[in-house]
């Protein structure tokens, strides 16, 4: 039975980490074959564009590329109001998504039973403290993705995750879109 439990688990890894290839180098190649269109396709969309641009922040979730500029673009294309609003609700949901991500790993390789083995002390890391949750998420580069992905590694509760990325994602939704709008102005003005 054990081995039979390990053969899955390592068939269950294996899957999930071919998944997350294709979709992190078919979001890659889709965005790098239509970053120009992007603009007017959710233009075109109307009041479904930002929708869209929500579903982009969701894809762009299992990807190693940051969203940060999709924050500037939504300001850029929404104005600073809808777009921090737009880009709050796609951080949000992308987060949410990299906290599934973990919890699928966390599952796959039974991590509960393999936590107290971890070297440095790393058991008994803080991930479930809210300073923890909400400060890793300003860690420039990836801080963000790796805080999501133990968070669900190490069974941080939805509820506690959810609102601790929620209020993280303020600062940078404010920052970036605000940022992405003053451009657009300041382009516009040369």
């Amino acid at each position: 039975m054990v081995k039979l439990q390990k053969s899955i688990n390592k068939r269950s890894s294996g899957v999930l980490l071919l998944v997350a290839f294709v979709i992190t180098f078919g979001s890659i190649y889709f965005l790098a074959k239509n970053i120009k269109d992007l603009e007017g396709l959710v233009a075109s969309w109307g009041i479904f564009g930002p929708l869209l641009v929500v579903l982009l922040y969701g894809a762009l979730s299992v990807t190693p590329i940051p969203t940060d500029p999709l924050s500037a673009i939504s300001g850029a294309l929404f104005g600073p109001i809808v777009g921090f609003i737009v880009s709050w609700i796609g951080n949000t949901f992308a987060a949410v998504i990299e906290y599934f991500l973990g919890l699928g790993i966390r599952n796959a390789t039974a991590f509960e039973k393999r936590k107290k083995n971890l070297p440095w002390g790393l058991d008994k890391a803080p991930v479930n403290s809210a300073c923890f949750l909400i400060g890793g998420r300003f860690v420039p580069g990836f801080g963000s993705k790796i805080v999501s992905v133990l968070a669900g590694v190490y069974g941080v509760g939805l509820w506690r995750y959810t609102w601790t990325a929620a209020v993280a994602n303020i600062f940078g939704s404010a920052f970036y879109t605000l940022g992405g709008f003053q451009l657009v102005t300041l382009f516009s003005r040369i």
